[in-house]
C-alpha cells in the first residue's frame, strides 16, 4: 500500500498531460496574488492576518518553484530559469522572520525543561546585560531568590538552573534582534523593485504558462517519477544505521568548536527534506491536489522539519555560547541546551528510519 502511495505513476492510468502542469502553476499563482492581497491590506491590522498572509505567499511561492524545478523540461527554458531563484528569494526572505520566533521558543522552551527555571522572561532590560558578561548578578537570577549555597550533589543542577535565566536573555536577545531585522528585511524586499518584477510575472503566470515546444503530447509522470528516484537515492546514501542508535557522540564534537560552519552530519538530511518537499510537490500536479492519505510522506516530512528545526536550534546555542565574556554558568547553560538540541537531532533521524523502513519492510 505505501509503494503506491509513493508512485507517482499509475501503471493503469492513461499519461497526464501537460495542461495538468499548466492548471497548477496557474491556481497556484493566484494563490500567491491572493495572498500578496491579503498582506497588503492586513499589513497595517492585525499581526495573525499579516503572518497568515506571508505563510500562503511562501506555500505558494515554493509550490511554483519546486514545480518549475521539476518539470522544467516541458517549459520555456529561459523563462523558468529566471524565475525559480526569484521565488526561491521570495520564500526564503518571508521565512525568516518566523524561523526565528519559531527557533526562540523552542529554545526558551527546551532551557525551562531542562532547569526548571522560568526562562520565559518578561524583562529583557534586565536580563540583557548578561550579554556584555556580568557575572554579578549570577544569585539574583536564581528562582525564589535561593542564596548562594547549594549542597554538592546537587552543584551541577543548581549552575543549570540560575544560567539558564541569563542563556535565555542572552538568546532571547540575539534571536529579537536577528528576528528585528528579517522583518525590517521582508518588508523592503515587499517593497522593491525586485519583489514588483517578480508579482508581475506571477501574475501573468496566472493566465498564461510559457509551455515549451512540444509540450502539448508530454507525459507528466516520466518527470515526476524522477523526482522520486531522486528522493531515494539521497535517502539511500543517508547513514540510516548511525541514525538507529539513540545517541550519536560523533554529533557533538563539532558543536561548540570555534568553527561556525553548519554541523557536517546535517547537509544529506536536508537536501533529503528539500527532495522530500520536491516529490510532494510532484505528485500534487500528477494528482490534481495534495493526498492526504500519504501518511509516509506526512510523518517523514514532520520528522524531517523536526530535524532542521533542532538542528538550527542547537547551532543558535552554540553561536551564543561563543559570546565574549559570558558568565561560566551561562556557557554551561548553553552547553547543556546545545546538547539537549543535538538529541533532538537524533530523536529526527529515528523517527524518519523508523517510520520510512517499517512502511519499505511492510510492503515487501
Amino acid at each position: 500500500m505505501a509503494t503506491q502511495h509513493l508512485d507517482p505513476t499509475d501503471p493503469t492510468a492513461g499519461p497526464v498531460p501537460a495542461d495538468a502542469l499548466a492548471g497548477y502553476l496557474r491556481a497556484q499563482a493566484t494563490e500567491f496574488l491572493r495572498a500578496l492581497r491579503l498582506h497588503r491590506e492586513t499589513g497595517a491590522g492585525g499581526p495573525e492576518e499579516s503572518v497568515d498572509a506571508a505563510r500562503a505567499l511562501r506555500r505558494s511561492a515554493r509550490r511554483i518553484s519546486g514545480s518549475l524545478h521539476t518539470f522544467q523540461a516541458l517549459l520555456d527554458a529561459d523563462w523558468a530559469e529566471d524565475m525559480r531563484p526569484e521565488l526561491a528569494w521570495v520564500s526564503g526572505t518571508l521565512a525568516l522572520e518566523h524561523a526565528y520566533a519559531s527557533r526562540l521558543e523552542r529554545l526558551l522552551q527546551a532551557l525551562h525543561r531542562l532547569s526548571g527555571a522560568p526562562v520565559f522572561s518578561a524583562r529583557p532590560a534586565t536580563d540583557v546585560a548578561v550579554a556584555g558578561g556580568s557575572a554579578a548578578s549570577g544569585r539574583s537570577a536564581a528562582p525564589g531568590g535561593a542564596g548562594p549555597a547549594a549542597p554538592t550533589a546537587t552543584a551541577e543542577r543548581g549552575n543549570l538552573t540560575v544560567g539558564a535565566a541569563k542563556a535565555g536573555a542572552l538568546l532571547e536577545r540575539q534571536l529579537t534582534l536577528a528576528r528585528t531585522r528579517a522583518h525590517s528585511t521582508a518588508l523592503q524586499a515587499l517593497g522593491s523593485s525586485r519583489f514588483h518584477a517578480v508579482a508581475d510575472k506571477v501574475a501573468v503566470l496566472a493566465s498564461e504558462v510559457p509551455l515549451a515546444d512540444g509540450a502539448a503530447g508530454a507525459d507528466l509522470r516520466p518527470l515526476a517519477a524522477a523526482a522520486e528516484e531522486r528522493l531515494t537515492d539521497a535517502i539511500a546514501a543517508l547513514p540510516l544505521v548511525t541514525a538507529g542508535h539513540p545517541y550519536n557522540a560523533e554529533a557533538l564534537v563539532h558543536g561548540l568548536s570555534p568553527d561556525p560552519v553548519p554541523h557536517p552530519q546535517d547537509a544529506p538530511w536536508h537536501q533529503v527534506r528539500l527532495l522530500l518537499r520536491l516529490h510532494r510537490y510532484a505528485r500534487e500536479v500528477v494528482h490534481g491536489a495534495p493526498d492526504p492519505a500519504d501518511v509516509r510522506l506526512l510523518t517523514a516530512g514532520e520528522a524531517l522539519d523536526r530535524h532542521r528545526d533542532a538542528s538550527e536550534a542547537a547551532a543558535a546555542a552554540a553561536q551564543a555560547a561563543r559570546t565574549p565574556r559570558i558568565a561560566p554558568a551561562t556557557a554551561y547553560a548553553l552547553g547543556v541546551l546545545h546538547a539537549d538540541q543535538r538529541h533532538e537531532v537524533e530523536a529526527a533521524r529515528y523517527a524518519f528510519r523508523h517510520c520510512w523502513q517499517k512502511e519499505a519492510v511492510g510492503t515487501s
